[in-house]
């Protein structure tokens, strides 16, 4: 099992939740993160530090964001790794919570 950045973090990309991570499975995109599924250890460290609750275990992921299983494998094949907190854009409050932000994901 692994665990999914979902649609929350498009946009808000906090990195509280690489900081955490004790495999280093976190891999950055333009304006998201992904993990990578065969790195995950389902330690869940992770889930509690994103403060847009943007972080499901796979077996938990909402239906609306199944999508978002196979997005983290395939980025985080492309993406870079990312292992040290950043600051969060400085938009990143004004996308909390917004719905249907699939659309503004910039590989």
């Amino acid at each position: 099992m692994t665990f999914v950045v979902g649609e929350d973090c498009i946009k808000c990309k906090h990195t509280d939740c690489v900081e955490v991570c004790p495999v280093d499975c976190f891999y950055e995109g333009p304006n998201f993160l992904v993990i990578h599924p065969d790195e995950c250890i389902d330690c869940a460290l992770c889930e509690p530090e994103c403060p847009v609750e943007a972080i499901f275990s796979e077996d938990e992921l909402p239906e609306d964001q199944q999508v978002f299983l196979e997005l983290n494998a395939e980025l985080a094949e492309i993406w870079p790794n990312i292992t040290e907190m950043k600051e969060a854009p400085a938009d990143a409050e004004e996308w909390a919570g917004k719905p249907g932000k699939l659309q503004y994901l910039e590989r």
